[in-house]
């Protein structure tokens, strides 16, 4: 006799609604409940669990996708991108979608495959964006690309992947928890000054010497940094005590408080996973990988990667052999108040001719 299948319980959790992500139960089953996932978007949130896309009609005008055609997504996230790119293939061609995230890429490829993409149209493969040349060569030309730059919100917003300094987690921010050194590592390598030039550089963080400092000093008294919370709490108290911010309001503190964990966090994500490193290779071997009429988007999320697209897409452009976009192009007012992770965003595009 077979065994009775358990019921699975739904996680517990305290007052009227979960709070938690892994307690967000009806967020992480999209397809089942679908009412809850819109009201969470029409109220300007991001489901748990899940990654809304931005620009995607933009996107979609720019590549100007056509049926048979051959195309790149060089980061696959939850694949937002990528199923609207499918649909108008029109069951015509192939899409390849490259993600370095080896939890992520298992789930994105089966969630694809429900969505009726086989994989005679498509091909999620785990390896960084920066080696499109190897891509390329194996499966290439493409006729069009796509480079969403931005970390996925399943990534920021899950509290064991250590983004956010908003929930607590083990400081790790890597894309590639299974390689690397996590943030928390990294931290224990690099001295004073190290420290202060990643913060200003990756960050422009206005109080980086002051929290290096800060840094510095914990480490020389054995004091632990290997959680979000440990380093929010840190930049906190370094803030708190400036001089320009003492006499500010408890919410001009508080709002002085966030922005500084945020630029300090983005700092040593753009450190450990090595992020203009990346781009810079990436942008450097694009042009071999575009087909003669290719397209190729890419969507920026702070003013370091974009310098860079802009540089790199300015010199394509002077050859005489490329076009592209004059001027930026950003989300509209509605798709920043549905998701307000889209207010930085920066679309680029350049055409092969």
């Amino acid at each position: 006799m077979e065994e009775q299948q358990k019921h699975k319980r739904r996680p517990h959790y305290s007052g009227k609604y979960p709070k938690k992500f892994n307690e967000k139960y009806k967020e992480h089953d999209p397809e089942k409940y679908a009412d809850t996932i819109e009201k969470v978007i029409s109220k300007g949130s991001t489901p748990a669990g899940m990654h809304i896309p931005i620009m995607v009609d933009e996107i979609l005008e720019v590549l100007d996708i056509k049926p048979g055609e051959k195309g790149l997504d060089c980061t696959l996230g939850y694949g937002g991108h990528t199923s609207k790119m499918l649909e108008k293939l029109e069951g015509q061609g192939h899409l390849y979608a490259l993600d370095v995230d080896p939890i992520e890429i298992v789930k994105t490829r089966a969630r694809i495959a429900e969505r009726g993409f086989g994989e005679e149209l498509f091909t999620a493969i785990q390896t960084n964006f920066r080696n499109i040349d190897e891509v390329a060569a194996k499966y290439g030309p493409f006729d069009f690309l796509l480079a969403d730059l931005g970390v996925s919100s399943m990534q920021i917003d899950d509290p064991s992947r250590g983004f956010s300094y908003k929930t607590d987690g083990p400081l790790d921010l890597r894309l590639d928890p299974e390689h690397g050194e996590s943030a928390a590592e990294r931290i224990l390598k690099l001295d004073a000054d190290e420290l202060a030039g990643m913060f200003i550089e990756n960050s422009d963080e206005p109080y980086a010497v002051e929290i290096a400092d800060k840094i510095a000093f914990y480490k020389k008294r054995g004091r632990s940094l290997d959680t979000t919370t440990a380093l929010r709490e840190l930049i906190e108290g370094v803030i708190v005590m400036q001089k320009d911010i003492r006499g500010l309001s408890d919410k001009e503190k508080k709002d002085a408080v966030k922005k500084s964990c945020a630029r300090v966090f983005q700092a040593l994500r753009i450190d450990v996973n090595s992020e203009f490193e990346v781009l810079y290779e990436f942008l450097e071997k694009l042009p071999g990988v575009l087909a003669p009429g290719g397209r190729a988007a890419i969507l920026t999320f702070h003013s370091g990667e974009d310098r860079l697209v802009k540089k790199a897409f300015k010199q394509l452009t002077s050859t005489g052999e490329y076009e592209s976009n004059k001027d930026v192009i950003r989300p509209t007012p509605e798709e920043n108040f549905r998701n307000p992770r889209a207010h930085s965003t920066k679309l680029r595009w350049v055409r092969k001719l």
